[in-house]
């Protein structure tokens, strides 16, 4: 599928200049085809399902320890390993997205998903499940980067900023709500039923989506660099590895966390350049040129910093209601329930927000909540009420729905049209590396300092990491400036 109806290469016809865009900006929103809305709406409810998956097991991990006979650094692989994939499988959906038709893309993705949950929910042991997990990673992968290329091409710039707030709710607020669906379940069910209730729906969706979902673009005949994927495993692989080996103590950890990192950064070296290389002939598995774009830059670190914040305080927060304050996983569901619904009722009304005002003033705020939610959270204790716990998570949550909207649409709208697949690929992934790389390093440290000087100063550590880490994204918002998009009429085409 091309994410170029008329442009289908960097070879192509030159984009829209800068007063043609400003112009296309400054248009009243152009209203989108009835098979516009189906297409988009489709495949966010799929997108929604696919990620509430990527956190629903966290509140799960401390019985899955006890049912399935393993230690904590190990479990916490069900999380790692499945954003680990994620950010192994994403930069391919560049090649995958311009062979494939939308609805085999969507089949392949949604097939991958239910054959993954299906797998999870008869696994008989640890292992299985793990390799349940890796499956349902790949179809997950894919679904990321076909709705964000989609919304590029159908969705005419002005209305961009609203549509991307409802996209916010599947890519921010599901994560956010996996531990209260997780909790609501594991109240009344075994931890297999996680995966049970999610079967069905996700049967229903690769269902809906085979019938109603329409081809937009053209396939184009483009090679995979084998090379290039390869890189990939040990880049992302050892990068995350060795962050989770940091400060485990004992047993000779270290050698092996700084082996792990050292070959990751020697991979990831040899990936850029070989996507460096690739450009020259038109063929990198990731254009990187999407970089020379400073708003597409700016908006991807500030991201990066986002997504430590969210996968960071979405595994630890359970870690400190159920080892520390003993809380059931139904209240902790609950208490994290608040802080999820704000973020998705929230979505849509940014999104038009942004359309008016632009990023500055929304990221700005936005960052500075995160930043001191963050710092407040490395002052729990024992004693804290419950209510202070739920305010502090809704007013993160509030942060980062300022955050996410705005650098979605400030990164992806300046790019070409020959640029979408690559630009959200490279999103993704760097979100997935990020998530990975914050739950690992933050779940370190909690353990680390906990193993010494007990669980609450574990979590004072692990919070105030994340709080120093944020300090960078006041910085980046501030850096945050509208950017003129390039117009791309298109509406879907069946082929």
């Amino acid at each position: 599928m091309s994410t170029d109806v008329s442009s289908k290469s960097p070879g192509g016809p030159a984009p829209a200049g800068p007063s043609q865009a400003a112009a296309g900006a400054a248009a009243p929103p152009a209203k989108m085809s009835r098979e516009s809305v189906t297409v988009i709406a489709t495949l966010l409810v799929a997108t929604f399902v696919v990620i509430l998956n990527e956190t629903i097991m966290n509140v799960a991990l401390q019985r899955l320890m006890v049912d399935l006979g393993v230690t904590a650094p190990t479990v916490q692989w069900l999380s790692t390993g499945f954003m680990l994939t994620m950010a192994v499988v994403i930069p391919t959906t560049g090649f995958i997205l311009q062979r494939l038709t939308t609805r085999a893309v969507f089949m392949l993705a949604m097939g991958l998903f239910s054959g993954g949950t299906l797998l999870a929910a008869l696994a008989p042991g640890f292992e299985l499940l793990l390799l349940a997990r890796i499956v349902q990673a790949g179809g997950t992968a894919i679904m990321l980067p076909l709705l964000m290329t989609t919304i590029l091409t159908l969705v005419p710039v002005a209305r961009r900023g609203f549509v991307m707030g409802n996209v916010s709710i599947a890519i921010s607020v599901a994560p956010a709500m996996g531990p209260t669906v997780s909790g609501l379940i594991l109240e009344h069910f075994s931890w297999r039923f996680l995966f049970v209730f999610v079967l069905p729906i996700a049967v229903a969706a690769f269902a809906i989506g085979a019938r109603f979902l329409t081809n937009i673009g053209e396939k184009e005949k483009t090679r995979l660099d084998a090379l290039s994927v390869v890189l990939t495993v040990p880049a992302f692989g050892g990068l995350v590895y060795g962050l989770s080996q940091i400060g485990e103590g004992g047993g000779g950890h270290g050698v092996p966390a700084v082996a792990a990192l050292t070959v990751g950064a020697i991979a990831m070296v040899a990936f850029v350049l070989r996507q460096l290389r690739l450009q020259k002939a038109e063929a990198p598995l990731l254009d990187l040129r999407a970089f020379t774009f400073r708003m597409f830059t700016v908006s991807v670190l500030l991201l990066v910093v986002a997504m430590i914040a969210l996968f960071g305080t979405v595994i630890l927060l359970p870690l400190y209601l159920q080892e520390i304050r003993g809380l059931t996983s139904l209240e902790t569901g609950l208490t994290l329930l608040p802080g999820g619904l704000a973020m998705g009722l929230l979505g849509p009304f940014i999104g038009r927000l942004f359309d008016k005002v632009g990023p500055l003033p929304l990221t700005v705020t936005g960052s500075v909540l995160m930043a001191v939610a963050l710092f407040q959270f490395s002052r729990l204790d024992e004693g804290t009420p419950i209510a202070w716990i739920v305010a502090l998570h809704v007013g993160l949550s509030l942060g980062l729905a300022l955050i996410f909207t705005p650098a979605f649409t400030t990164g992806l709208n300046p790019l070409p049209p020959h640029l979408y697949s690559h630009g959200s690929a490279i999103m993704s992934t760097l979100q997935q590396v990020a998530g990975a790389a914050g739950t690992a390093l933050l779940v370190s440290i909690y353990a680390a300092v906990a193993a010494g000087s007990g669980m609450v100063a574990g979590m004072h550590a692990a919070f105030l990491t994340a709080s120093v880490i944020a300090v960078a994204a006041i910085v980046l918002a501030s850096l945050m400036r509208k950017t003129a998009a390039v117009e791309q009429p298109a509406g879907p085409t069946a082929h």
